[in-house]
């Protein structure tokens, strides 16, 4: 199998479900059947959420860039990265070394479009919304976002779990984002932020759901395997 690079640490809880679902994606015997990964967990990017929401913080594009050349001089044949915000600064990473860059919100919006989905409701980060990070491809495969008229509820949520809130108190409360979405006609709803892939079984049932970590996971697999 071929080796992935992994821009990590953007939540690492997020990073290490990713790890976890490739675990689960190969119908492994032993050790050597899983897909081999170069994990690089930083925590020290600087906040995507600071520079593209209150414009206050550092640019994370640089640290991603030398993130993907560390991956690279790994050894690493493909890199991905387990962030929908921080897929602003994709191409940064992408022109950071000649290896191919496995877009989440690419293959993202294929798959979406491949469900026959529409109108999507975005169980997303502010900051993906204001950096219009899932605009073009979506424009590409003829999708339409649909975003809360107040995303703060969801910004609160996704800030509580990278605090290690949990459970009870936040399911209920992301439930009702996701319910909103719906009444504004989102005809699937999609997790477009790594944090709230750790709480999918909290979201209503009613309605189709994608996470866009799934998509990635399907993508690493193929390129790993093919």
């Amino acid at each position: 199998m071929k080796t992935v690079g992994i821009l990590g640490g953007m939540g690492p809880e997020a990073t290490i479900l990713l790890m976890q679902k490739l675990l689960a994606a190969v119908p492994a015997r032993d050790d050597s059947d899983h897909i081999p990964l170069i994990v690089h967990q930083n925590p020290t990017v600087p906040s995507r959420i600071k520079a593209l929401i209150e414009g206050t913080g550092e640019d994370p594009g640089p640290t991603l860039a030398r993130m993907a050349r560390d991956l690279a001089s790994a050894g690493a044949q493909a890199l991905a990265m387990p962030c929908n915000t921080a897929h602003y600064y994709a191409p940064v990473v992408a022109a950071a070394t000649p290896l191919p860059f496995l877009n989440m919100i690419d293959v993202t919006a294929a798959a979406l479009s491949a469900q026959g989905a529409q109108r999507i409701g975005m169980l997303a980060s502010p900051a993906t919304r204001l950096a219009h990070v899932f605009e073009a491809p979506f424009a590409a495969h003829g999708l339409t976002p649909v975003f809360l008229p107040d995303d703060s509820g969801l910004l609160a949520i996704i800030r509580a779990i990278k605090a290690g809130e949990r459970g009870t108190a936040l399911g209920p409360r992301l439930r009702t984002e996701a319910e909103a979405l719906r009444a504004l006609g989102a005809d699937h709803l999609l997790v477009a932020c790594t944090e709230l892939s750790l709480m999918t079984d909290d979201l209503p049932h009613a309605t189709p759901v994608t996470d866009s970590l799934d998509c990635l996971t399907r993508a690493i697999a193929a390129f790993a395997q093919g």
